[in-house]
């Protein structure tokens, strides 16, 4: 395998788009991860606000089991799988008390996988152990409407634009009366048509279940296949209500789980159909193909959780890239600005409406750094008079 090569830097960038708007739309802003392991250059993102995950890779030691994040990554050797897990246990243990550590983690696990596949020239699947990456059907992920016209509208222009599902979410949903969530169900539907698939995100709105199981008759109406997210992710005795209420609507969650063993709590006592993973959220791909596995074995179907940048989606798609029944994966169709110019690659449906994986090593995903630099927040970070971290040079 060659000569033993480390970790010589992590960097965390910070950008973000010129206006960032309180809306349900991650894609305003991103942790870029750069990790340099001798000649091999990984990229990696975090889903998580990019200050306080940047703050948990330098700050100073409050005690044994709360270092920074750098701290248990910097100088590690990392010449295959294993190393890549021993780093995760590290962090964890180092930065136990740490809560921002499992975001920032995310980001650096997923450009080890991609420095790691780079080195061994190997897309990161096949490094998972999977034979090859089966293509997937996209739903187009994107917001409610304001209004039920404007969302009929986003499900004709997204069946014209070739896709076969779509999930739409957040925005004024389940916030307002019953008849206006059924008015912009309906419209989805319509402009959709029968035969495709309509999935619908809460929000984690609702704190009762009675509000979410007012909504039944308008979903059911509508042919909705999953409901995702009516409540904050640990709250399992409501989901577990709601799914005995709703029957064959399945319940879909598990983008709000930070680590694995959240994720595996919410398969067993949440009644999940589907369960959601966020690379840049769960701790990066190592954990994220763990619950991948675990919900192979309890019967729940298993489905990515992106809504930011091309490199983030391929990172995403890679511990489930091997599921041949796992058929199904949330695809951006309205991300910002940032989130599209950030990388050169993009993953594009093909004429059949499948996405595929790039075969190339790594994530198989190129950035623009040109394009990058002109969305980095400039951010220092200083404690008394010694700066912990300034924003590093964006380059290769």
């Amino acid at each position: 395998m060659g000569s033993l090569v480390r970790i010589e830097a992590v960097d965390f960038f910070y950008l973000a788009m010129p206006q960032v708007l309180d809306i349900g739309d991650g894609s305003q802003d991103m942790v870029l991860v750069r990790l340099q392991v001798g000649p091999y250059v990984g990229w990696g993102e975090c889903e998580a606000s990019p200050l306080p995950t940047i703050a948990s890779l330098v700050c100073p030691m409050s005690h044994s089991a709360c270092k920074p994040v750098r701290d248990s990554v910097l100088g590690q050797p990392l010449d295959d799988q294993a190393d890549i897990a021993r780093i995760g246990d590290a962090v964890r243990a180092n930065s136990l008390d740490l809560l921002q550590a499992d975001h920032a983690l995310s980001g650096i696990d997923i450009a080890m996988w991609d420095a790691l596949g780079k080195r061994l020239d190997a897309p990161v699947y096949l490094l998972l152990g999977d034979d090859r990456a089966y293509p997937k059907v996209p739903y187009a992920s994107q917001l409610f409407g304001e209004t039920p016209e404007e969302t009929g509208e986003k499900a004709r222009r997204t069946r014209a634009d070739g896709y076969r599902a779509a999930k739409f979410g957040w925005g004024t949903f389940g916030r307002g009366s019953v008849e206006a969530d059924a008015a912009h169900l309906q419209a989805a539907r319509a402009g959709l048509g029968d035969d495709a698939t309509l999935l619908v995100d809460a929000g984690t709105v609702w704190r009762d279940v009675d509000q979410a199981a007012a909504r039944l008759d308008a979903l059911r109406e509508c042919r909705v296949t999953w409901l995702e997210e009516p409540f904050p992710a640990g709250e399992f005795a409501a989901h577990r209500a709601l799914a005995a209420i709703y029957g064959d609507i399945a319940l879909a969650g598990g983008e709000g789980c930070h680590n694995a063993r959240q994720a595996e709590h919410m398969i067993d006592h949440a009644a999940l159909g589907f369960v959601q993973i966020d690379a840049g959220r769960i701790g990066g791909i190592t954990p994220a193909r763990a619950v991948a596995t675990y919900a192979h074995q309890r019967g729940v179907m298993y489905v990515n959780h992106s809504f930011t940048s091309h490199l983030a989606l391929s990172a995403s798609l890679q511990p489930y890239a091997g599921a041949e029944h796992d058929t199904i994966c949330e695809y951006p169709v309205e991300p910002k600005s940032l989130a599209v110019e950030v990388t050169r690659d993009h993953i594009a449906p093909d004429a059949d409406g499948l996405i595929h994986l790039p075969a190339r090593p790594g994530l198989g995903i190129d950035l623009d750094l040109d394009a990058a630099r002109r969305y980095v927040q400039d951010v220092e970070i200083k404690v008394g008079e010694q700066t912990l971290y300034r924003t590093p040079e964006l380059r290769d």
